[in-house]
């Protein structure tokens, strides 16, 4: 079974999960931003094995700390989709801007498509290409456990930006309906910042999608 455990990490207070299968202990750490002392202490706490790192997209506060991560720990970098190549390649730029520390560029493992799984342990998500904060925004489902992580797409009574480069408020509520909705109105997302919430809650409250 699918377990998680999540973490706040930088100045954005940005959800980074980490993710395990329970029988294996086996790990990964989903948008490791920043704070890796932190994150490395929880997964030591949990008494995790940590062996891949997924990324939902590349913005500084879910990336930032990406390439380090894996280089000092010899961990593959999993995702995003291809669309967010040219934000993992201005992770220095980011960093200056926004005031975090410095950040490397990086090559993910593997990149990721619509219909594609990632495994950890005997545990399998689902991944869904959800565009429209960033080009190569992605999500992890997992049908077992019914949580979605979501990443910058949605959140607890509001929506992903769509003003910055490479962003379309349409395409966010095209992914929305065409890819969220259809997992479930009981499936609760981890979203990547602020309280998690459910499908279903937010197809009725939530003023940016209600009637998508």
């Amino acid at each position: 079974m699918l377990r998680y455990h999540t973490v706040p990490v930088t100045a954005f207070q940005q959800n980074c999960s980490i993710v395990w299968c329970d029988e294996t202990r086996r790990a990964a750490v989903i948008d490791p931003g920043g704070d890796l002392p932190r994150l490395l202490a929880e997964v030591q706490r949990l008494g995790l094995a940590l062996e891949q790192i997924w990324l939902t997209h590349a913005h500084i506060d879910h990336a930032g700390g990406t390439a380090q991560l894996a280089r000092e720990h010899g961990l593959p970098i999993v995702g995003p989709h291809p669309g967010d190549q040219f934000w993992i390649d201005a992770l220095p730029q980011q960093s200056a801007m926004f005031g975090f520390p410095a950040s490397e560029t990086f090559t993910p493992t593997r990149w990721l498509h619509d219909g594609d799984r990632v495994s950890i342990g005997r545990c399998t998500l689902q991944v869904r290409h959800c565009p429209g904060h960033t080009p190569g925004h992605v999500v992890f489902f997992s049908p077992e456990a019914r949580r979605a992580f979501v990443g910058d797409v949605l959140f607890a009574g509001s929506i992903g930006r769509t003003d910055f480069p490479g962003g379309n408020h349409q395409d966010l509520l095209d992914a929305i309906a065409q890819r969220l909705w259809p997992m479930g109105n009981d499936v609760v997302f981890i979203p990547g910042h602020g309280p998690e919430s459910s499908f279903g809650e937010e197809r009725k409250t939530n003023p940016y999608v209600r009637g998508t």
